[in-house]
């Protein structure tokens, strides 16, 4: 009676984990992915509790934001990639549209025309568009012989720059770099030739200037400030000063949840958004920020497992691209937080306060389910 106890045992768990594994794939939910996605945006609410100097209804409407983020991510997941690739134009077409919209009427906020009110939430096309413009490039290039001629790096080029040059006249730095990392990498892991890869890095050198010309003042400002910001350490430099002051202050392990002064103090701007990873160096240190880096980093190897697991070249291409895009956003945020990139406006991704980039983000990873829960609807 023992033995059949316990070999019934063994068959009621085996069954039960299979069918829980069926049901994770009915419902196209990556299950390792969405922990490590849960994980991090319950860190995100611990700091952002405390960068906003105990704010309890800050974090109640991020908890809205997610809530909403994560619904979406959901929905996102639902749908099969060959539908992304079948209205990857539309899509493309009508964020655009949505973005010259912004420019003509949409709503100002800190000197910046970037928004359209929609009731509680205010919609940042440009977001949108970070998976818009790869899903579009990606779609083209899955139709045609890899690596691409010369007239098809022409013809995708021209979908990336349009909507980078309008996102960067609002004007939004920081998600226009976003928005042309987002498509060129489609390019890059296309098979993109090494000698147009210095063509274009010699012409972006020679194009620096003019570029520098077009600037706003604000902007060149960020650079003259990354390169020296004790230059002038009570003004342009003051963001970038104090928040090395907040993470070296934090020492090893941290002054303690709830204890740093740069924040509660008023100290470090923009504590809750671009600079929250500030807040999180000084009260948990370098093992804390370690940690969350390498919660970053685990999230971002289970996306290329994705990216590498996918069964044809437009999911392959989407995935690596949002895989990528993920990746330079938190780079890009930790750099200018720690002082080795210029400051461009990029929050941390699914932990600085925000709603369209929430959502945006965590589409990206709907995605992403969603081509590696149907991998096995595209063999044939």
């Amino acid at each position: 009676m023992n033995l059949k106890h316990r070999l019934r045992n063994q068959y009621r768990r085996r069954n039960s984990g299979t069918q829980y594994r069926n049901f994770l794939q009915i419902i196209h939910i990556d299950l390792p992915l969405l922990f490590l996605l849960i994980s991090l945006t319950c860190a995100g609410f611990f700091i952002l509790y405390s960068a906003g100097n105990e704010n309890f209804s800050l974090v109640q409407r991020q908890i809205f934001h997610i809530g909403l983020a994560f619904l979406v991510m959901f929905v996102f997941a639902q749908i099969p990639p060959e539908t992304y690739k079948r209205y990857s134009m539309w899509f493309y077409l009508f964020f655009l549209l949505l973005l010259i919209y912004v420019l003509v009427l949409g709503h100002i906020n800190k000197g910046a025309q970037r928004w359209i009110h929609l009731g509680p939430l205010n919609l940042q096309p440009s977001e949108l568009l970070k998976i818009a413009i790869p899903m579009f490039v990606a779609a083209r290039f899955s139709s045609i012989s890899l690596p691409p001629s010369m007239k098809d790096l022409a013809i995708a080029s021209l979908i990336i720059i349009v909507p980078v040059l309008l996102t960067a006249k609002q004007p939004d730095l920081g998600t226009a770099i976003l928005l042309a990392i987002a498509g060129f990498s489609v390019l890059f892991l296309a098979g993109l030739p090494f000698r147009i890869i210095t063509i274009l890095a010699f012409i972006a050198l020679v194009a620096a200037p003019l570029l520098w010309h077009h600037m706003h003042d604000y902007q060149q400002q960020r650079v003259l400030t990354f390169l020296n910001p004790e230059a002038d350490p009570l003004g342009k430099g003051y963001h970038i000063i104090q928040s090395k002051i907040a993470i070296g202050s934090g020492g090893i392990f941290g002054k303690g949840w709830l204890l740093g002064t740069q924040a509660h103090l008023h100290f470090l701007p923009e504590n809750t958004t671009d600079f929250i990873f500030g807040v999180w160096g000084e009260e948990f240190g370098l093992v804390g920020s370690i940690a969350l880096i390498l919660l970053y980093l685990t999230i971002l190897l289970r996306s290329f497992y994705i990216a590498v697991e996918a069964q044809d070249t437009f999911t392959r291409l989407l995935a690596g691209s949002l895989t990528l895009t993920f990746f330079f956003s938190f780079f890009i945020n930790m750099g200018m937080v720690t002082g080795i990139l210029p400051v461009v406006g990029i929050p941390l991704p699914l932990i600085s306060y925000g709603g369209t980039s929430m959502v945006t983000m965590l589409a990206n990873f709907g995605i992403l389910m969603s081509i590696h829960t149907h991998r096995k609807l595209l063999r044939t």
